[in-house]
């Protein structure tokens, strides 16, 4: 018996790269899985590979109503909402020259305001959980630049810190509340996927890029989305009890 068996997922950013990697870890571990995504074809496609127990939710996490809407399906599909990832997000690389208010804005919307409104809706449906039940958990994916600013990404570096504050701050309200409701945050260093790649400058390879990069981590590589997924699945699961409102930092040990 898997680790999450009989629990359900929402995972935003679900439909590909660390998201993916996400729902396949936590189905693995018997969750019914929601993929919710804006990438209807690759959400579907993977909703069919993790198979019964699994769906595809269409989700601009920027949009309130579209929350509401996500999360009446997996309650009403599912019985409930146990775990929520707040994973969705974007990264365009600009320096405080480079970056316009419109990157501003975008990231801070995308990035912040999504998790805002996800933590919003997942704490709602997950409030009146009883002290027969499990505690329900909301796992927010920040960065370790929210932890250890960089220079090229002023917006990217900020919608992170946010994250990490906003995941803290519910975390306390939740408690406080007494709701069975804990919150964490994990924070990954560099992680192999597309969107590590939209980092490579022009006239750059991806080699001499993997190859500079990975002189800044101890453990001598960078990570793969399995790694932060595994983190996730361990956050959510009852090992972790006793944890919340904690920055689990997942990153190769790069921001020692």
């Amino acid at each position: 018996m898997g680790r999450l068996e009989g629990k359900t997922a929402l995972v935003t950013g679900g439909a590909s790269g660390i998201g993916e990697a996400i729902c396949r870890r936590l189905s693995q571990e018997g969750a019914w899985v929601a993929v919710a995504d804006l990438n209807e074809t690759k959400g579907v496609k993977l909703a069919r590979e993790l198979g019964k127990g699994s769906l595809f939710v269409k989700l601009d996490v920027t949009q309130e109503a579209e929350w509401q809407a996500a999360i009446e399906t997996v309650t009403s599909q599912f019985g409930g909402l146990d775990i929520l990832v707040n994973n969705a997000g974007m990264m365009k690389p600009g320096s405080i020259e480079d970056a316009t208010l419109a990157d501003w804005r975008t990231a801070m919307t995308v990035n912040g305001e999504g998790v805002f409104l996800g933590c919003k809706a997942a704490v709602a449906a997950m409030k009146g959980r009883t002290a027969d039940q499990s505690q329900g958990t909301i796992i927010n994916i920040a960065s370790v630049m929210g932890f250890r600013a960089q220079p090229m990404h002023v917006c990217y570096s900020a919608t992170k810190a946010a994250v990490r504050m906003i995941t803290k701050s519910v975390a306390i309200h939740c408690a406080k509340a007494g709701y069975r409701i804990r919150v964490n945050c994990v924070l990954p260093g560099a992680i192999d996927t597309e969107l590590l790649r939209g980092n490579i400058k022009p006239g750059q390879t991806e080699a001499d890029y993997f190859s500079t990069l990975k002189q800044r981590y101890p453990t001598g590589r960078i990570g793969t989305p399995k790694d932060i997924a595994d983190g996730v699945v361990f956050l959510a699961s009852e090992d972790s009890d006793f944890i919340t409102a904690t920055d689990l930092l997942i990153d190769g040990g790069s921001s020692a």
